[in-house]
């Protein structure tokens, strides 16, 4: 990659050129930002996973930049207009729209006013009008009176236009102009459409709406931009005509080094003033509108971003028996038995609420499942029937040392409709598929939610508005940051599951658990060389990520990397141990010296997560799972009042504030104002899932909206 890439990417992360340049060697190599950021720390000066990320992100922005420079160059070197200050121009630029900028008078248009004034030969006085000289433009432009020009006045008018179309086609003043722009306000009025339709209704707080461009939150932008492309809303700059017109005088002046005099200064500002309204200001305007989106998106993204790593982090209960539950009234509550390792026992429905309300026959079946199989945890669904479902299973005798647990649905029918669970289980419908995904959920949150698109696992803000390259980006690279974190059990890992391990991909993952099928289960990461396609390359990348439980090598249940095996054999004949011993045994390791183990290959960051592993092998860095329960005496929003405590879960996090889940059918809302003074990151104060206390401040029964504060606050 270019130096000048490499020290500006360097300067946005405020990291060392060195970094850069080693990550985009370490990419170049087919290197995977898990691999690098695990096992490459001395490469890097350790960085983690996210600042690798970014560094991958602007390699592939400039990577993608230098073919468009190519592209721009071709065009103009074709039109004959390139010289060596263009090119330098270009070369040099670090800026899309800059870039885009140079280009625009040497773009292909369509036909336009100036066209058809050039076509009329008036460009010649447009170049009297573009020097500022002291030529008289009136007698000038009786010269091209005749031949398809009435007037003088016809010929100025089309000057005019040539000049206009020059102003704006001029990058200083684009720029300079969206600089004033910047600084503007945003508004938003409602259309006739939105005044006529009821569900324009969610917007209504945006009918008459203004604020700071620069200071407009990012949920408020995306609204706003929402409901425009839905024909609610009139969105608009504020801009100030007069001003800008001026400022485009002032900067014509500039460029031609002097300032046009009498009937000539008329003309140059009848074309500034035309430039600005019919050229400058829609273009101009939308550039900063969406340069405005483009920061909203990436707030937004982290939001998502954020809220999905901590989704997938959640705590897992573990392999246990499981009671999968989707809980119903008139269709019933849907139910499957799992094994420890999630494989479906059995499935049936129970009718224990109205209108069936067949309680006894229900408590029965669930009493002889829970015993035939062992069932030592119950996951209920948070849908239609929840609360009911969990108070029936109270009554329940349930198993010494099994609880009940309420668990999320978000998500679950797109999974019981998708391929992967038809290939899961072809032989069942629906409604089984969801209740084994909400028992799965509860067993390991994220063996099961990568197998569902994140965008439909409902944690995000304004998801389908932002810029879906980068929506894709951004979860992506989280998803594969959790699963290589927690790290991915060899002999029993999904194929879903196995495809986001650095280095694998689906078509391996596919071959894995073929070979795995065919072969019995691995007992030792060697083993993974047999897989059919899996090279030495894609070696290196996963191993270190795949634990083999109770196999031979006890490294291989670690993430100490094959490359490093040898290092730990010599740690442990210093020792006059085995491997074995020294594996898991803290004593010993903190009797070993790091910097003894240093040398060209492995540097101190890496010998001291080596020990640090041999400490703790596959320590999973997820917490705990912790029961909870909702106030008994809340059923509905009408019995909240003011003042009132009570238990609640973290559901969504946005920018605006967190929304908690208090037992009812709608969500409660702790606003950003009450997690902390302005400025606050919501996500900074709350985790997804987690279990608070909130206080009531208000509720709007016709608008089915809570208000809550943290308790205490």
């Amino acid at each position: 990659m270019k130096e000048l890439y490499l020290n500006h990417i360097a300067s946005l992360m405020e990291v060392r050129p060195w970094q850069v340049e080693n990550c985009a060697v370490m990419f170049a190599d087919g290197d995977t930002i898990p691999f690098i950021s695990r096992y490459r720390k001395e490469k890097t000066g350790g960085m983690d996973d996210a600042a690798v990320a970014e560094v991958k992100h602007w390699i592939d922005v400039f990577t993608e930049m230098d073919r468009r420079k190519e592209t721009v160059l071709a065009a103009i070197q074709a039109a004959g207009k390139l010289d060596e200050s263009l090119r330098r121009r270009v070369e040099l630029c670090l800026n899309a729209t800059e870039l885009e900028d140079i280009y625009l008078p040497f773009k292909p248009k369509r036909r336009t006013r100036a066209t058809v004034a050039k076509e009329l030969g008036l460009e010649p006085l447009a170049d009297v009008l573009w020097t500022a000289g002291p030529a008289d433009i009136l007698r000038e432009a009786e010269k091209f009176v005749g031949d398809g020009i009435d007037c003088v006045q016809t010929a100025l008018s089309g000057a005019r236009d040539i000049v206009a179309e020059r102003l704006s086609e001029t990058a200083d003043i684009r720029e300079n102009l969206r600089v004033m722009f910047r600084k503007r306000w945003i508004r938003a009025s409602v259309t006739k459409a939105g005044k006529e339709s009821e569900e324009a209704s969610k917007y209504r707080s945006y009918f008459n709406f203004s604020t700071p461009l620069e200071k407009i939150p990012s949920h408020n932008l995306l609204a706003i931009l929402r409901a425009q492309k839905e024909g609610f809303l009139n969105v608009e700059i504020d801009a100030d005509p007069e001003r800008c017109s001026g400022k485009i005088f002032y900067d014509f002046c500039q460029m031609a080094g002097r300032r046009p005099q009498g009937e000539n200064a008329r003309q140059i500002h009848l074309a500034c003033d035309d430039a600005f309204k019919r050229l400058l200001e829609p273009s101009v305007s939308n550039d900063v509108i969406r340069e405005a989106k483009e920061k909203a998106d990436i707030e937004s993204i982290r939001v998502f971003g954020e809220n999905l790593r901590q989704l997938l982090l959640g705590a897992p209960v573990g392999q246990k028996n499981t009671m999968a539950v989707d809980p119903g009234f008139r269709n019933g509550c849907k139910i499957a038995c799992l094994d420890s390792r999630g494989e479906l026992l059995c499935h049936t429905i129970i009718y224990p609420h109205p209108p069936q309300n067949e309680k006894v026959k229900s408590l029965d079946a669930v009493q002889e499942m829970l015993q035939k199989y062992s069932i030592r945890a119950v996951a209920v669904g948070n849908g239609t029937a929840s609360r009911e479902t969990v108070e029936f299973f109270r009554k329940v005798r349930l198993p010494q040392g099994c609880s009940v647990w309420t668990v999320s649905e978000d998500g679950a029918s797109i999974y019981s409709a998708s391929q992967v669970a038809r290939d899961e289980f072809p032989d069942e419908d629906v409604t089984v598929r969801g209740a084994v995904s909400i028992g799965r959920r509860l067993m390991d949150p994220l063996a099961e939610l990568v197998k569902i698109d994140p965008k439909n696992l409902g944690v995000g803000q304004y998801q389908h508005d932002v810029d879906q390259t980068l929506l894709k980006e951004k979860l992506d690279n989280t998803v594969e940051s959790c699963v290589n974190s927690v790290g991915v059990n060899l002999n029993t890992a999904s194929p879903y599951l196995l495809s986001y391990v650095a280095g694998i991909g689906p078509a391996l993952a596919s071959n894995i658990v073929e070979y795995r099928s065919s072969n019995g289960e691995f007992g030792t990461r060697e083993e993974l060389r047999k897989v059919p396609r899996l090279g030495e390359k894609a070696f290196r990348q996963c191993a270190g990520f795949l634990r083999i439980k109770g196999g031979k090598n006890p490294l291989d249940d670690s993430a100490v990397h094959p490359e490093a095996y040898g290092l730990v054999d010599r740690m442990a004949s210093d020792l006059g141990v085995g491997i074995d011993r020294l594996v898991g045994n803290g004593e010993l390791c903190s009797g070993i010296k790091a910097e003894n183990y240093v040398d060209e290959r492995f540097g101190l960051p890496t010998v001291n997560d080596i020990l640090k592993e041999l400490a703790k092998p596959g320590l999973d860095p997820r917490e705990s799972a912790s029961e909870f329960s909702f106030a008994d005496d809340v059923r509905d929003i009408g019995d909240l009042r003011p003042g009132m405590e009570l238990p609640g879960i973290v559901t969504n996090i946005t920018a605006f504030g967190a929304f908690v889940d208090i037992g009812l059918h709608e969500n409660g809302l702790i606003h950003v104002s009450q997690l902390g003074p302005r400025g606050t990151d919501p996500s900074a104060v709350l985790r997804l899932h987690q279990q608070i206390r909130v206080r009531v401040l208000d509720t709007d029964l016709e608008r089915k909206r809570i208000s809550l504060a943290p308790a205490g606050r």
